[in-house]
């Protein structure tokens, strides 16, 4: 029988998530993984062996402890601390992710020289393990990222990248990926499940003994998630996704995990041919500049975190030439799309049954929340009767099976980034609440209701 802590003698850990269990099995009951067990001597904690030791410093009240040495401090770069919660705190290890040429090691050498330049932590040292030193300077002068306190070390042995940090003291360590640095004292090839755990656990050691940031560089797998195991996460106190599409320059930092501030905020970047740059008002890049002029076109307000975004979503639908209709999406979900055409259907006689219906969002822009229903069910109804929709207006709403325009989450702050943008009329759920100055709201019951405004 399984059991989280195996009796003594040779259990079997999964190495995706710790799981101990006695018995061998083909998939971990914990993560589900298959394949992941693997033998290990499991040896029970006796409490009545273990005696009593005098502790490294006196337990004192929580109103007493010392917030100093906790505090965030900036790096430099706005959208970062926004995410990170106002800066990196000293002796936090942070582990940002994402796909390859994403732009991970472009943000984090710029990351390293604003903390060099800016002066609070002192000189940043940046360890690369998939580069030469030769390709991360030639990195730097097409950034920009030149400084005399920002330290390169390529290094692929730990060993020598704690050599590095007691020789340099920097205020700022990077690693530059976690899986390509191996442990002489772990047995084990490199980006192995046993090499990583041993490294990252090395790292948070050192980071937590010297106070000192370290942001490690992690792969992901196939499927979006952070490679390696499962552990690794649990590791490390702060977890963040970056990401983008290969053909737009828009880059996502996305907050998973913070154990100093918000797990739910989102940074927004561009990257260019001089490097990644900051985008603090992130909006005018996901509406066309002939918003609602046209035929096919709606514009809603998603919120990404805790930051409300304008986005558009455009749809045509034209005479199919084929046995089967085609649907395409392009950032929305296929089958929210599918599931607006059958309500446009059923509840609001606008059939495209027979007809090719293409619906996308500009700038690249991927949404998957409910309240975006509406703006969908508004950009085809546009596209179908070729109505262009009203000007200055945002669409906000989940849409039901029977109709129903159904409330989503923080109306208010949707409405005010509207309102600021220039936009005057709002078509929002039933008991929405007081809008917001310079923006009027109009209340929607069910999909008929906002297809007479949209025609009006």
């Amino acid at each position: 029988m399984a059991t989280k802590n195996a009796r003594a003698g040779n259990g079997y850990r999964c190495t995706e998530c710790g799981r101990t269990v006695t018995k061998w099995v083909g998939q971990c009951p914990d993560c589900a993984n298959w394949g992941t067990l693997e033998e290990a001597s499991v040896q029970p904690a006796a409490l009545s062996k273990v005696g009593s030791a005098e502790p490294g410093s006196p337990a004192r009240p929580i109103a007493e402890v010392d917030l100093e040495s906790a505090r965030a401090v900036p790096t430099g770069i706005a959208e970062l601390d926004r995410v990170l919660g106002g800066g990196i705190v000293p002796g936090a290890v942070v582990l940002l992710a994402g796909e390859p040429g994403v732009g991970k090691s472009t943000l984090l050498l710029e990351t390293a020289y604003r903390w060099a330049a800016g002066g609070s932590g002192g000189r940043s040292l940046y360890v690369t393990g998939e580069e030469s030193a030769g390709q991360v300077r030639l990195r730097a002068e097409r950034t920009d990222s030149l400084h005399d306190e920002l330290y390169l070390g390529a290094e692929s042995d730990l060993s020598a990248v704690v050599g590095h940090v007691e020789q340099l003291r920097p205020g700022l360590l990077i690693v530059d990926s976690i899986q390509t640095v191996q442990s002489g004292e772990t047995d084990g090839t490199p980006g192995g499940v046993t090499q990583v755990r041993a490294v990252t656990t090395a790292l948070v050691a050192l980071a937590k003994e010297r106070g000192l940031p370290v942001i490690l560089v992690g792969h992901v797998t196939k499927d979006g998630a952070v490679a390696g195991p499962r552990v690794l996460e649990h590791l490390v106190d702060v977890v963040l996704q970056f990401e983008g599409d290969e053909h737009s320059t828009l880059r996502m930092l996305r907050g998973v995990k913070n154990r100093f501030g918000p797990a739910d905020e989102v940074g927004c970047f561009e990257q260019g041919d001089d490097g990644i740059a900051e985008v603090t008002d992130p909006s005018g890049l996901f509406v066309n500049g002939r918003q609602n002029l046209v035929p096919g076109t709606a514009v809603t307000v998603v919120v990404e975190g805790k930051r409300p975004l304008l986005a558009e979503v455009q749809a045509l639908v034209s005479p199919t030439q084929m046995n089967m209709p085609r649907r395409a999406v392009s950032g929305l979900d296929s089958a929210r799309l599918s599931m607006m055409l059958a309500v446009l259907d059923k509840r609001g006689n606008i059939k495209t049954g027979d007809q090719d219906v293409y619906a996308a969002t500009v700038g690249g822009v991927k949404i998957t929340e409910p309240a975006i229903d509406l703006a969908i069910a508004l950009a085809v109804a546009s596209a179908k009767l070729d109505v262009p929709p009203r000007a200055n207006t945002i669409a906000v709403g989940e849409v039901g099976l029977a109709g129903e325009v159904r409330r989503v989450n923080a109306v208010g702050r949707r409405l005010a980034e509207a309102a600021r943008l220039g936009f005057e009329y709002a078509l929002v759920p039933p008991d929405s609440g007081q809008p917001p100055a310079g923006i009027k709201a109009v209340e929607v019951g069910d999909l008929r209701g906002a297809l007479r405004a949209l025609r009006s």
